[in-house]
């Protein structure tokens, strides 16, 4: 019989539904990271990310029954925080800013025989420096980069949560590539990129199964 670490996420819902609400705590584990870098992509600060992923959680649980599998679990979950941080930049009063481009010549920012972009993006020598870079250039763009080349979500699942067509993925994650290597050219860092660590996935788990075990 497989873990509970092994437990595939359609597994996982289906036991919570039927009452087992301990296990969602490895969902929360799990896609801690996804969500944190979706908040930071939006320029939240890391209080205020962590405020939208615990929201989300804990409306992902309320809407479990929801979730249809026509899409990975991963796309619907960061759509819900995505919306989350949406709404809340519209209570503030901000107003995103649309671009479109017209060139499509999409590439390769950074190599990988194994094709995980995130561990490579994720490296000391890069990290700090991609996430200034990336709060530097328009959210349109901003948000391409961040769903694939560190969520690691296809250019389909992309489209899909963003609402626009795969040709325009492509050609919002070129440009993003574009504007960001013109920030790396400016400064340099050793930190990890919208780092995530133990402790603060802890804090999450804690207070999100604090919240689903009083509903």
């Amino acid at each position: 019989m497989a873990s509970p670490e092994q437990l595939t996420e359609a597994e996982i819902i289906a036991r919570v539904i039927q009452g087992e609400k301990a296990l969602y705590e490895i969902i929360v584990r799990r896609f801690n990271p996804y969500l944190y870098k979706t908040g930071r992509s939006y320029n939240y600060n890391h209080e205020d990310t962590q405020d939208l992923m615990q929201e989300t959680f804990i409306d992902a649980y309320k809407n479990l029954q929801q979730f249809e599998g026509r899409s990975g679990f991963k796309t619907w979950i960061i759509r819900i925080m995505m919306n989350n941080c949406y709404r809340k930049k519209e209570k503030a009063g901000f107003k995103n800013e649309v671009i479109y481009d017209a060139n499509d010549n999409s590439k390769p920012m950074f190599t990988n025989q194994n094709n995980d972009t995130g561990k490579v993006v994720q490296t000391r020598e890069l990290g700090h420096i991609i996430e200034d870079a990336l709060a530097e250039i328009p959210f349109d763009y901003r948000i391409v980069f961040s769903l694939r080349e560190i969520n690691g979500l296809s250019v389909l699942e992309t489209s899909q949560l963003l609402h626009i067509s795969e040709a325009n993925v492509k050609v919002r994650l070129n440009r993003a590539k574009t504007m960001l290597r013109n920030e790396i050219e400016k400064t340099y860092s050793s930190a990890e990129l919208f780092e995530f660590n133990l402790v603060y996935c802890d804090a999450i788990v804690e207070n999100v199964m604090k919240e689903i075990n009083k509903l």
